[in-house]
């Protein structure tokens, strides 16, 4: 099971009941933050979630809006004595950024440890999430991310009976890690798994103009989240203007990826009564919905639904 809350939805400035941009996902006893908009501690916090399970920060850029939280949010984590390391994953130039921001958070007990990412796409595996990052199309350098919680196939305890491989190599091979016998005899975990079972997959993506890799990333993705700056018709060439996208835009991509559901964000502080909008957008992609602070969904794995 996979948890996924929106905590912040603004896109530019927070407002009385927006917060900025901001999404969290927990899994296995470990959270996973996207982006850490102003007011993200309180967005935690209203939610009833926890700062110190946090092992794993994702940006897509530098702007104000996406990392302005995060002194807080670091000076509160080590104010909750976590002393485990945090692994923040970001564009080029992520340790001097945050290293500028720490200036009024100077003193932390735990290590961050940063992972630049300088190409096109990345990917990474860690405390069981799969996150790809993929190059999105803003005005400065920003990435997508596609979270993926992958499931090996079955254990066939029979199998490893018969190919005579000893019980204490059982677990390390079901989850998928090659062992050796005693013997020297290699083992696979190919030799005791059946085919790899339906995961649980969220692409997340914001500041953008509409481009082939967030197609090709969401695909069949259970959850994409995408950003719906503007939904006003007359807003298409603001949007193409500083690099954002529409509703309607927004949907398309939601069709071509074949996503099972679409939450928009990163609304513009100028947009009201956005449900006016959504019937022209289930047009191009029924199961589409508006994001709110606080949104949260449980994903589960095909067997436990």
């Amino acid at each position: 099971m996979l948890d996924v809350c929106l905590l912040g939805t603004g896109g530019m400035m927070p407002l009385p009941r927006r917060f900025l941009t901001a999404a969290m996902m927990r899994y296995n006893g470990s959270n996973l933050l996207i982006d850490c908009g102003e007011g993200t501690q309180i967005a935690i916090k209203e939610k009833g979630w926890t700062f110190k399970p946090i092992d794993i920060l994702c940006f897509t850029h530098y702007h104000a809006d996406h990392i302005s939280g995060l002194p807080g949010l670091l000076l509160t984590m080590g104010n909750a004595e976590r002393t485990e390391p945090l692994i923040m994953i970001g564009p080029k130039g992520l340790e001097r950024v945050v290293n500028a921001l720490r200036t009024i958070a100077p003193e932390l007990p735990f290590e961050i440890k940063y992972l630049e990412i300088t190409e096109p796409e990345a990917d990474f595996e860690i405390n069981g999430y799969h996150i790809h990052a993929f190059r999105v199309n803003h005005n400065i350098t920003c990435y997508g991310y596609t979270v993926e919680i992958k499931r090996v196939g079955r254990f066939d305890a029979q199998r490893a009976k018969e190919s005579g491989i000893p019980l204490k190599l059982w677990s390390r091979l079901q989850k998928g890690e090659t062992m050796t016998g005693e013997d020297g005899t290699v083992y696979t975990p190919d030799m005791v798994l059946g085919p790899a079972r339906k995961g649980i997959k969220v692409t997340y993506c914001t500041d953008t103009r509409p481009t082939d890799s967030i197609v090709k990333s969401a695909e069949a993705s259970d959850l994409f989240i995408c950003e719906g700056m503007y939904a006003e018709k007359e807003k298409l060439a603001k949007a193409k203007q500083y690099k954002h996208m529409t509703f309607y835009e927004a949907a398309e991509l939601a069709a071509k990826a074949q996503v099972k559901e679409m939450w928009l964000t990163h609304f513009s502080p100028s947009l009201i009564r956005a449900e006016d909008y959504m019937p022209r957008v289930r047009e191009i992609f029924p199961a589409s919905h508006l994001g709110k602070d606080g949104k949260s969904i449980e994903l589960l794995f095909e067997d436990e639904q």
